[in-house]
């Protein structure tokens, strides 16, 4: 196993009994704050797809559970609701809690000495197995003429997405399209694939939508790609909403009669979204730059904050 490739969640090779511990750390706020319970569901969820999209089984959990004054009866609320939402997803993807702590108390003084919660934000801190170190699946795409699939349901929704919210100034709104049962079978298919072999990236879509997800799997080797918005979803919806239970993976087009098998076998929703180019991005024919231009916005923004010019 490559410890430098990058991957969906971190990779630890354990010593003399070949086997990778994966290890990965989540919470949306936003989502939680919109609601408690499907937003702590989404957390769980997608702390075991990052595990999941390395190919490793997510076994267990622990957590880091931050509020504001509970004595507040919406914060114990948020809190309550949490813990139910907690439980229904471990319970469904069968990783119990084995620790963890809560942290009360969080919030600001305004002025007239008003107390403002924390965004409710319960961290889950997950852990998985792979038994086979030589089939960890890396994030990244690996080369130039390569498909682009989209695993699991696409929707019209921008709900609680940064797009709504940067873009739109939208800060209040309901949580992203989520189905339980629709997670358990994208995690469950992707991790057959990656077992099989059959495609060279795999990396879920979250924060940010597909296009950031895209971008992420392009920076390590300065790829790019060339993408097709299909005509039936909103194109800011498609490209930056943030649905939940979806992957994005690479292929070499010799394999795609392998992938099609295996998602028809398991009813798994999939689209072909584009290919992979030598670096340039274009969307619906238009050219959107170079990944070059992108990877300086995503590694130095926090930077150019911090030390402007």
């Amino acid at each position: 196993m490559s410890t430098n490739l990058p991957t969906s969640a971190a990779t630890a090779l354990i010593k003399d009994i070949n086997k990778v511990l994966v290890f990965s750390l989540d919470c949306n706020s936003r989502y939680v704050h919109s609601n408690p319970y499907i937003g702590t569901m989404i957390a769980v969820c997608e702390a075991a797809r990052n595990i999941s999209c390395t190919g490793a089984l997510p076994i267990a959990i622990t957590n880091c559970l931050n509020f504001g004054n509970p004595y507040d009866t919406n914060v114990y609320w948020q809190f309550e609701e949490s813990i139910k939402g907690m439980r229904e997803a471990c319970n469904k993807l069968n990783t119990p809690v084995t620790g963890g702590n809560v942290s009360f108390y969080n919030q600001t003084l305004e002025k007239n000495n008003v107390a403002i919660p924390v965004f409710p934000t319960p961290v889950i801190g997950m852990m998985g197995i792979a038994e086979n170190p030589d089939k960890i699946m890396q994030m990244s795409f690996e080369k130039e003429g390569e498909l682009i699939y989209l695993l699991g349901k696409n929707v019209d929704d921008i709900s609680c997405s940064q797009y709504l919210v940067n873009i739109h100034n939208i800060n209040n709104s309901t949580t992203p399209y989520f189905d339980i049962e629709e997670e358990l079978n994208v995690q469950n298919t992707i991790r057959e694939i990656i077992s099989k072999k059959i495609i060279s990236s795999a990396n879920d879509i979250s924060e940010g939508g597909l296009f950031t997800c895209l971008i992420e799997k392009s920076i390590h080797k300065n790829l790019g790609f060339d993408i097709k918005c299909p005509d039936e979803f909103r194109k800011d919806a498609f490209l930056f909403g943030e649905a939940q239970s979806r992957v994005l993976i690479s292929i070499d087009k010799a394999k795609q009669k392998e992938l099609e098998i295996i998602t028809e076998k398991n009813k798994t929703p999939i689209l072909k979204v584009g290919t992979v180019t030598s670096g340039d991005i274009h969307v619906d024919k238009q050219k959107w730059d170079n990944i070059k231009e992108y990877k300086n916005l995503y590694n130095n923004s926090l930077n150019d904050k911090l030390n402007p010019k």
